[in-house]
């Protein structure tokens, strides 16, 4: 299945956010007009479907080793321990990946607003270095040598 069709606890956010469903927003993304902003939004959100599907099938496996019709001869603390550490670093992805998508969304501007175009204020004559922050140049810096013949 292809991550675009894989759920994620996102997609009800990206929706509010950007006013369309996520497979809508995946068809606008590879379009030329397509904001770097939505771009990288769906990026982090197929990962992070892909890390939220890491998490379920590891719980699921677990419940599944744990079900009480299971025969207790199969269960392994082995087997067990992998699954927690597998657990333990699928959540930390999603929770990783959560964090980004949330950050980026929050500073996106806000629907409807445009952001600035490339232009920001340049001061009209460049600052000066400190002199603090520079070395001095050495002993015959820029002097040029004599050709010889």
């Amino acid at each position: 299945m292809s991550v675009q069709l894989k759920p994620s606890s996102a997609d009800d956010r990206l929706h509010e956010v950007f006013g369309a469903p996520v497979g809508d927003l995946y068809a606008a993304a590879v379009l030329a007009d397509a904001s770097p902003a939505l771009a990288r939004a769906l990026e982090l959100r197929s990962f992070l479907a892909v890390a939220e599907e890491q998490v379920a099938r590891v719980r699921d496996r677990v419940h599944a080793a744990m079900a009480p019709d299971r025969d207790m001869n199969d269960l392994s603390a082995e087997a067990l321990r992998w699954d927690q550490q597998w657990l333990q670093a699928a959540l930390e992805a999603r929770a990783g990946y959560r964090t980004a998508l949330d950050q980026l969304l929050r500073a996106m501007p806000a629907p409807g607003q445009r952001s600035r175009g490339g232009r920001t204020a340049q001061p009209t004559h460049p600052a000066a270095p400190s002199t603090a922050l520079v070395a001095p140049a050495p002993a015959g810096a820029g002097a040029t040598r004599g050709r010889r013949p």
